[in-house]
């Protein structure tokens, strides 16, 4: 009897030993789920890259239709595009472009935290607590990326930043992280 009830309780110990190991690997597993890992400059420059080639092609349909609007409208009044009439349509044709530049950073960030580069390299643009941005704050970085484009500075101070944060993310209180 006796025996037995040593095998019993070194079998309890030995499974709450292995009950412990198994606790403390879930624990350390768990903590390294929970670190960030920052959007780095080049994934951050290649999402940048996709996402300048889709505003590419959106600016040329834009650019054809507002062409094509703005010719029939000038037909419509016995004209055509000229010199005179020129800076007329270029002014409508950088006014939708900057619209649609700023409404594709400020819609897919404020809605989700990424634009289609970002989505396809796994990034995503949160604030403080990981939490996702508002339009507001989304607004105020795509302002920022103005400023960080002077000279290029902003975007490589991602380079130098330890949480890899540029200028526009600092002043809109933002983060890049990988998902």
């Amino acid at each position: 009897m006796a025996a037995e009830e040593k095998g019993t309780a070194a079998l309890e110990l030995l499974l709450e030993e292995e009950f412990d190991r198994l606790y403390e690997r879930l624990k350390r597993e768990e903590e390294k789920a929970r670190a960030t890992v920052w959007g780095g400059f080049y994934r951050r420059a290649c999402a940048l890259f996709i996402d300048l080639s889709v505003l590419s092609l959106l600016s040329f349909v834009l650019f054809y239709f507002t062409y094509v609007g703005y010719s029939v409208g000038l037909a419509a009044h016995h004209q055509v595009l000229s010199e005179e009439n020129l800076d007329v349509f270029l002014f409508f044709l950088l006014l939708g472009w900057f619209s649609l530049w700023a409404g594709y950073f400020v819609l897919f960030h404020g809605m989700g935290g990424q634009t289609i580069g970002k989505w396809l390299l796994g990034l995503k643009v949160v604030g403080a607590n990981r939490e996702p941005i508002t339009y507001g704050r989304a607004l105020t970085r795509c302002v920022g990326v103005l400023l960080s484009a002077f000279l290029g500075l902003g975007f490589l101070w991602v380079l130098f930043n330890r949480e890899k944060r540029g200028w526009h993310d600092l002043l809109a209180r933002t983060w890049v992280i990988r998902e």
